[in-house]
């Protein structure tokens, strides 16, 4: 069990990951200014970057950041594409796009948190994979384009949607095999 300490907080890539909540604060009142929204996306995007590799680089991997990171990532994300579709910059169908990789995640992670053996071993072999980057990369470009350039967003929720379905079936293609080797190995252990 993850320890969490409160001066982690104080750590560069916590503080890092915690910059994406003002970051996410400030969109909405920047939006209308493309250069500074797309400002405000890329320092985003940087902090997310950064914190990671910071993280594993200085041996910081902490309990609180791997809390606050994905709580600041939801936070951005969701202040982005809310604003965005307020604003009528995305179709009403656009988080479903974005979302594609993680509406084909969703019963994957029932499944790997129903079973006890398998979630131990997902923890243990856990780690992104490049359908996962690419999806990241064209969710990334959609916004992009939702803000720059507004008369193709379509055609980037559209590629977002395939590239997160891809990365999708990839997971799911990894934890099948994962369980397979999980199954071989206790049948070899009886």
């Amino acid at each position: 069990m993850p320890q969490y300490r409160l001066a982690d907080l104080g750590l560069l890539p916590n503080v890092l990951s915690a910059l994406r909540l003002p970051l996410a604060a400030m969109f909405p009142f920047v939006v209308e200014d493309v250069r500074a929204a797309l400002a405000v996306l890329f320092a985003a995007a940087l902090t997310d970057v950064l914190d990671g590799w910071l993280a594993r680089r200085r041996g910081q991997l902490t309990g609180v950041g791997a809390v606050v990171d994905p709580i600041a990532d939801k936070v951005f994300a969701v202040t982005v594409v809310v604003t965005l579709l307020y604003e009528r910059r995305m179709p009403v169908w656009a988080p479903f796009a974005l979302l594609s990789r993680e509406i084909l995640e969703a019963p994957l992670l029932a499944w790997v948190l129903v079973s006890r053996r398998f979630r131990g071993a997902r923890r243990a072999g856990a780690r992104a994979n490049v359908p996962g980057k690419l999806a990241t990369c064209v969710q990334f470009v959609a916004v992009v384009t939702a803000i720059a350039a507004p008369d193709l967003v379509e055609g980037a929720l559209i590629a977002a949607a395939c590239a997160g379905t891809l990365a999708g079936v990839s997971y799911w293609a990894r934890e099948i095999e994962r369980a397979r080797q999980l199954s071989g190995r206790a049948s070899r252990g009886s």
